[in-house]
């Protein structure tokens, strides 16, 4: 084991974080370790308000699988990165975009849920107005941290501001409507829907790992088709869990879609069109990534551990 340092947001803290050498080394988890640390060092490097500083650190980790930082590090990684090191800064960017939305979303206004991730939700835990500046908190935390890349931070904060722009037009989309003149047919707008609602940050997460680690348009273009049918799938995975496992599984309130009326891919297509979808979306993936070496081949076990998981 070797020691990486890392220089930490507009502060310039410096952490110290171990990890492995060479890329063959890292498996998932010591990958999660990684993010979990950086995850609160970041917050806990800033000289934030203690409430705010609480209410960050509940609603970025508590839990959560994530599969943003974990695809841009894999990435990176299968760009030819020698270790995680130079990766962690864009991939936590893309986690606390992710909190940041699940804050709001969660909302009264918006979903107005209850539970996530088997626990209460951060408005109620903390209140509605500290929710809402916990939000605001993480999402700016997130582009001091893409900002921080040691390769191409301009680059970096811009992917990560772009898909987190489109994301918040893909949840004007599924909350309030006003879809562009021509988008008419439910699946068009279903489509529309999830490519910004879900798929932007998950594109995004597997371009700004590609970018960080230097590569060149061809290998870019690659990780963009890999993380564009990943982000599909993923959706399309979810909204199948939501009419088919309880909230207990889940972490989270299921059936809500149904019960609120919203346009869902079983809703639209059925349960058996869904589920082929997402082997067809699997397939997508794969051939993204077609040709590539072995360091590729925990993105290929990724895409499979999400067409199958069951919450």
């Amino acid at each position: 084991m070797r020691v990486a340092i890392i220089r930490i947001f507009s502060r310039h803290v410096l952490i110290l974080m171990r990890v492995p050498g060479t890329a063959t080394m890292l498996d998932d988890a010591t990958l999660l370790e990684s993010v979990e640390r950086a995850l609160a060092q970041a917050i806990d490097g800033r000289a934030l308000a203690p409430k705010l500083a609480e209410a960050m650190r509940y609603a970025s980790l508590g839990g959560g699988k994530r599969v943003r930082p974990l695809l841009a590090i894999r990435c990176g990684l299968a760009v030819g990165a020698p270790d995680a090191s130079a990766l962690l800064p864009a991939a936590i960017a893309f986690e606390f975009i992710h909190a940041f939305s699940l804050v709001h979303d969660d909302l009264p206004p918006l979903d107005n849920d209850d539970l996530r991730r088997g626990r209460p939700t951060t408005h109620k835990a903390f209140g509605e107005a500290l929710a809402i500046l916990a939000g605001d908190g993480l999402q700016s935390l997130a582009m001091e941290a893409a900002l921080a890349s040691p390769r191409a931070p301009e680059r970096v904060a811009i992917e990560v501001a772009r898909a987190c722009t489109d994301m918040i037009s893909g949840q004007v989309y599924d909350t309030l409507g006003g879809f562009p003149t021509g988008c008419d047919a439910p699946a068009d707008r279903l489509a529309l829907i999830h490519r910004n609602k879900t798929g932007a940050l998950l594109r995004g997460a597997c371009r700004v790992g590609a970018i960080a680690a230097g590569a060149n348009p061809a290998m870019l273009e690659r990780f963009t088709r890999y993380g564009e049918a990943m982000g599909h799938m993923f959706q399309v995975v979810d909204d199948i869990l939501d009419e088919t496992q309880s909230s207990q599984t889940l972490g989270k309130s299921a059936g809500k879609d149904k019960a609120q009326g919203k346009t869902t891919y079983p809703a639209v297509h059925g349960i058996d069109r869904s589920r082929a979808f997402v082997q067809q979306l699997l397939d997508e993936a794969l051939t993204a990534l077609s040709g590539l070496d072995s360091a590729s081949d925990p993105l290929r076990a990724l895409a499979r551990n999400l067409a199958t998981r069951t919450s």
